[in-house]
């Protein structure tokens, strides 16, 4: 058989894991029987769901995970009666893993102290790798259901794995770890039985220890979505949490109860307390789990809309089938209308605990630009999560919202007003907000990608409209305040010819009020994108439908008015036109159009100013 053996490379990404797991990962090595077990189970939810429309592949009578510890043999076996893996499967499952993941793995441990190392396996998912801590050989040998054919994964970690044909009589798996001299503690069925209470007591599938050649119970299986809510410790929900979302924090909030009437299921969801790393670039679907009468069914039913995919959990029902298939389940009356009790749970939720702004901060800052994709995609519960929404704002300290802003709006002021761009502490510091600040005009401070996207569909909010500041002639004439100071400067022949010089780069040059320390100011036109907006499509090669931006003038800025005392005899105008809305887009936080051309004209003024 020796011949058959096939003999596979890691890739250099799994090669450089498997050394972090080995290596850095050292303390608490007992979390790898927890991610085995837990996958051993999956697999035999797996299988009771695959027998439900393919009878061929029906489980063993006592279905169960068994841990077989061999102290003669320095051995640890973990197998089940699961869906088990074809050749393919293992080499996809235990040969490779994401690249962006590994990257992140590394990056996070290299920045974590030595007390959180461990939370780093669950969080990022590298839960079979995390059997080398304490083997120095692990071999694999899995049957698919319905196939004939066995097949053996082996590897020393050592960045190589072997696959060779096999033979196992039954469908599942069986992992089996030739333990490392410092890892005995983890063949006494005492401490397996421990561990195992301790991690996976939830775990509905039975987990059995062998010891003195019985198979001895270590889980109670209990379901705890089942169970009264007083009967659920708050380390219950901890550890439950930690295993659902493959995560090492502890959960913000815990959503735990039962619907009764027309719909009845069960429900236990936790938001995180911290944001969890992204395995997948761009993957936006909830992974709620959907047990029906507690058998797993599916994490793809998207149980929570896309941008509620931060919460984990379950949900049970007793008003599907069993046999409900992954594509039924679309086009199930019941199942949109589980869907819609959950989701009108999680806002009322999120809704409580809004009402504490110091620890509502906290889950802002983790997941506040998910809800703001729920007031961009969501119309059914849009005006729900836009009271939920958060803000930096140019007159109070910390985060407000958007009906405490409409509390503090000056007499005459008819819209809340926002500036978007990149970096908050940067838009706090824009000459945008002058003007504003003048009358005592609070601004909303919005650096997320997504602020140049959801306002406009919002449009309003408790009948006052949300208008970017950069968009359209802002008119605060109305609000009560100071009116600019200093005389204003007859700026009609300077407008005329800047707007000439520049015609290719500007919509429109005029004057404006709305300036104070600042001789130029950008602005979007009323109509089409704001000025965030239009730099995101310049970035994204998309110039053409980023229009022109407006270029304002302070008439009563020293400079402003030197210009237009001059502009009749002016042969260098043109030039000084490109260095005015070069300035006007450094002071926007963009660059120069031509940054070694801006260089030179300032290095220009600034010698004639010296002469």
């Amino acid at each position: 058989m020796s011949e058959t053996v096939e003999r596979h490379e890691f890739g250099a990404e799994v090669g450089r894991l498997l050394d972090l797991v080995v290596h850095a990962l050292y303390s608490e090595r007992e979390i790898f029987l927890r991610e085995l077990v837990a996958n051993a189970a999956d697999a035999v939810d797996r299988r009771r769901f695959e027998v439900l429309t393919d009878p061929a592949v029906s489980l063993p009578a006592e279905a169960k995970v068994r841990v077989v510890p061999d102290k003669a043999g320095r051995t640890l076996t973990i197998s089940d009666p699961g869906i088990g893996m074809a050749k393919a499967d293992l080499v996809q499952h235990l040969g490779t893993i994401a690249r962006s993941g590994t990257l992140a793995f590394a990056k996070s441990l290299a920045e974590s102290q030595a007390a959180d190392k461990p939370s780093l396996i669950g969080q990022f998912g590298v839960g079979f790798y995390s059997a080398f801590m304490v083997a120095d050989r692990v071999e694999v040998t899995s049957r698919r259901a319905g196939a004939e054919e066995a097949w053996t994964w082996a590897s020393e970690g050592k960045g190589d794995y072997t696959l060779a044909p096999a033979e196992r009589a039954e469908a599942g798996t069986e992992i089996v770890l030739h333990m490392k001299a410092d890892a005995e503690e983890f063949l006494e069925p005492y401490r397996l039985q421990a561990i195992i209470r301790k991690w996976a007591d939830h775990i509905t599938i039975p987990i059995t220890v062998a010891r003195d050649g019985k198979d001895e119970p270590a889980n109670e299986g209990t379901a705890l979505w089942r169970k009264p809510k007083a009967e659920v410790t708050a380390e219950q929900h901890t550890e439950f949490y930690r295993h659902v979302a493959h995560a090492f924090d502890e959960p913000w909030a815990t959503l735990h109860w039962r619907a009764e009437g027309t719909l009845e299921f069960a429900a236990l969801l936790y938001v995180p307390g911290m944001k969890p790393f992204q395995a997948v670039e761009g993957e936006r679907e909830s992974r709620v789990r959907l047990h029906v009468r507690r058998m797993f069914i599916t994490d793809e039913a998207a149980l929570l809309p896309p941008w509620l995919r931060f919460v984990h959990g379950v949900v049970d029902t007793e008003d599907l089938p069993l046999n409900v298939s992954r594509e039924m389940l679309q086009a199930t009356p019941v199942l949109a209308r589980i869907c819609k009790a959950v989701t009108n749970r999680v806002l009322s939720e999120l809704k409580t605990r809004a009402k504490d702004a110091e620890d509502y901060a906290k889950f802002w800052e983790n997941f506040g630009d998910h809800l703001k994709e729920g007031v961009w995609e969501d119309a059914e519960h849009r005006k729900d999560v836009a009271a939920l929404l958060r803000f930096r704002s140019s007159a109070v300290e910390g985060l407000t919202s958007l009906a405490d802003y409409i509390g503090r709006m000056k007499d005459g002021q008819d819209a809340i007003y926002f500036l978007a761009g990149d970096n908050a502490e940067t838009l706090a510091k824009s000459p945008q907000l002058e003007g504003f600040r003048a009358k005592g005009v609070e601004v909303l401070l919005l650096a997320d990608n997504i602020d140049a996207f959801w306002p406009e569909r919002l449009g309003e909010f408790e009948g006052r409209k949300l208008a970017s500041i950069t968009q359209g002639s802002v008119d605060l004439s109305k609000v009560e305040g100071a009116a600019p100071a200093g005389e204003a400067a007859d700026v009609t022949q300077l407008l005329a010819r800047l707007q000439e010089a520049l015609k290719d780069d500007v919509s429109e040059v005029r004057a404006t009020d709305r300036l104070v320390d600042s001789a130029v100011v950008l602005a979007a036109g009323p109509y089409g994108p704001d000025l965030q907006m239009q730099r995101m499509l310049r970035r994204a090669g998309r110039a053409a439908g980023a229009g022109l931006p407006v270029l304002e003038l302070n008439p009563r800025h020293p400079l402003v008015r030197k210009l237009a005392a001059g502009v009749a005899t002016d042969t260098t105008l043109e030039e000084t036109a490109g260095l005015l809305l070069d300035l006007a887009r450094v002071q926007d936080g963009d660059t120069p159009r031509d940054p070694a051309a801006f260089a030179r004209r300032v290095a220009a003024a600034l010698a004639l100013e010296g002469g």
